[in-house]
Parts: structure tokens; C-alpha cells; sequence
């Protein structure tokens, strides 16, 4: 393990694997170090990691990591999948998130996207997290197939097993992931010295991907009302920050690869009207 070093991280973000689209990467994790400091780790198989080694959003885990030769964001690192342990359940939500609050306090926080991009340009930043002023709406748009074509399965297996993350026996594992048949965009403003600006960036989180099948599931054909008033009313009504990433391949392209919502804070007069309310 020569430059390996072994780093403990609070998980953030894993996202959903994409290899059918040009501009998005197969799955990847991002999290903090205990000084707040932002990394990157890809590619992670999760469904290929051995139970006691399973991690969760909001998890600390410990593992061997080494900075990757093959990707220039500062950020990001490979992991020895072997090495992983667990510290502890997950951060819980009690007392209006006060335990993950206190950690993604220590994150820089960015009140407007333009000025996440020109740090990048200027201190080649590709992790960074974002707190809108708005959210317009969620675009919903169906991708051109519905289902994996067996060049993105080999795609998505050749980079897997290229990073020896696993045996031609587990490929099969891979294969029963399916795939989005639908891409999610956030529509939204950021309010700065009294100027706002309009964005528009795809959410990559698991998350998204999770809350559309279990949508279906439950709803059937009726599955995009309850998904919308999760993105479009119900997190939008919490203080919704955005993790934001580069993408390895197109650096001045960013993806919301996780969806961060504490409860929002009120005080004094505003708090008795909400709770009137």
C-alpha cells in the first residue's frame, strides 16, 4: 500500500452509476475528513462490499486511501474496499440535526454557484457545497433508453474490474442494477449583493434514484406527484444545500451528486409565527 495513508471520513454522497451518458462517471462517494476538508473516493462498488463493511450517508467509516494518479481533482482518491470499518451508526437527526450540523458547519459554504465555479478556476476546487436562495422546480426527462445496453454494461464492468475491485464471478451482481429510465434537474436561484441567478444542474445522488423506484413501486403509473412534492415542496422547505462535483472527464461541468437538508433554524418572533402557524 505505498502512499496509502489511512483517513477517516464522514460519508455525504454516493451516486447513482451513469455509464450510458457521455458526461457522467460510474458511482462514486463523496464525504469530509474530520477538519472539514472534502474527498472524493471512486469507484466504490457498494453492492459488492461485504456486509460488516456496508456505510451509509451521514457514517463515518475508516479505510486505507491513496490519492488516484489517473483523475487531477485534488480531491479525489481510491479506496481498498478490504480496509473499510465502521465507526459508529450513522449521524442521527435528534435536536434538528444538531450532530451533522455541527460537522457540515465546518464545510465552506457557497451562497451562490458562480462563485463555486471561479474557485475552481482559481484554487481548483471540484467538491464544494451550495445553498440556494430558491428552488424553480424539478425537471423530469426521459432518457433516450430505458434500459442498459450491453456496451454500458461493459463499460461499467471493464472500469470495475480494471480497478480490481472485484472477480468476473460478482459481475453478475452489477447486472441486476437497473437502470434510471428518467434524468432529475434542479431549477434554481441564487441570490447574491442583491443580483439573483438562475441555475439548472442534474441531481446524481443514489437518493433520487432510490426515491423514484420506491415511488413507482408504491404509486404506480401515479409515481411523480409524491416525487415531486418530496424535491419540489417537502426539502425545499428545509435549509437545502447542494454537494456539488466536477465531473473527471468535463472539469468545468458540475453535478448535484448529494441533496444535504437540515431543518431550518428560527428564532424569536419568526419561530412563535411558524409555530402558530
Amino acid at each position: 500500500m505505498a502512499g496509502a495513508r489511512r483517513e477517516r471520513i464522514l460519508i455525504l454522497c454516493k451516486t447513482y452509476p451513469s455509464p450510458s451518458e457521455k458526461h457522467a462517471e460510474t458511482s462514486c462517494v463523496a464525504g469530509m475528513t474530520a477538519d472539514g476538508s472534502l474527498i472524493r473516493l471512486f469507484p466504490v462498488p457498494f453492492r459488492l462490499i461485504r456486509d460488516a463493511q456496508q456505510f451509509k450517508k451521514w457514517q463515518w467509516i475508516s479505510a486505507q486511501i491513496y490519492k488516484a494518479n489517473d483523475d487531477r481533482r485534488p480531491e479525489s482518491h481510491k479506496i481498498y474496499v478490504d480496509t473499510i470499518t465502521l465507526d459508529g451508526a450513522p449521524l442521527p437527526t435528534a435536536r434538528d440535526w444538531n450532530a451533522r450540523r455541527r460537522e457540515i458547519e465546518k464545510l465552506r459554504l457557497f451562497t451562490d454557484f458562480a462563485e463555486l465555479d471561479r474557485a475552481r478556476e482559481a484554487e481548483s476546487l471540484t467538491l464544494g457545497l451550495v445553498r440556494p436562495s430558491k428552488i424553480l422546480g424539478l425537471d423530469i426527462t426521459a432518457v433516450d433508453q430505458a434500459e442498459w445496453s450491453e456496451e454500458e454494461l461493459k463499460k461499467l464492468l471493464r472500469h470495475q474490474q480494471q480497478a480490481g475491485l472485484f472477480d468476473d464471478d460478482d459481475a453478475r451482481a452489477i447486472r441486476t442494477l437497473r437502470k434510471l429510465p428518467f434524468a432529475f434537474h434542479y431549477r434554481y436561484e441564487c441570490e447574491i449583493s442583491g443580483e439573483t441567478r438562475a441555475y439548472r444542474h442534474k441531481i446524481a445522488d443514489w437518493e433520487i434514484g432510490a426515491l423514484y423506484w420506491n415511488c413507482l413501486q408504491r404509486h404506480g403509473d401515479g409515481w411523480e406527484q409524491p416525487l415531486r412534492e418530496k424535491i419540489e415542496q417537502k426539502l425545499p422547505s428545509a435549509d437545502l444545500m447542494f454537494l456539488m462535483g466536477t465531473i473527471h472527464r468535463f472539469p468545468d461541468q458540475w453535478l448535484i451528486v448529494s441533496l444535504i437538508y437540515p431543518p431550518r433554524k428560527y428564532t424569536g418572533e419568526r419561530q412563535q409565527i411558524e409555530l402558530a402557524i
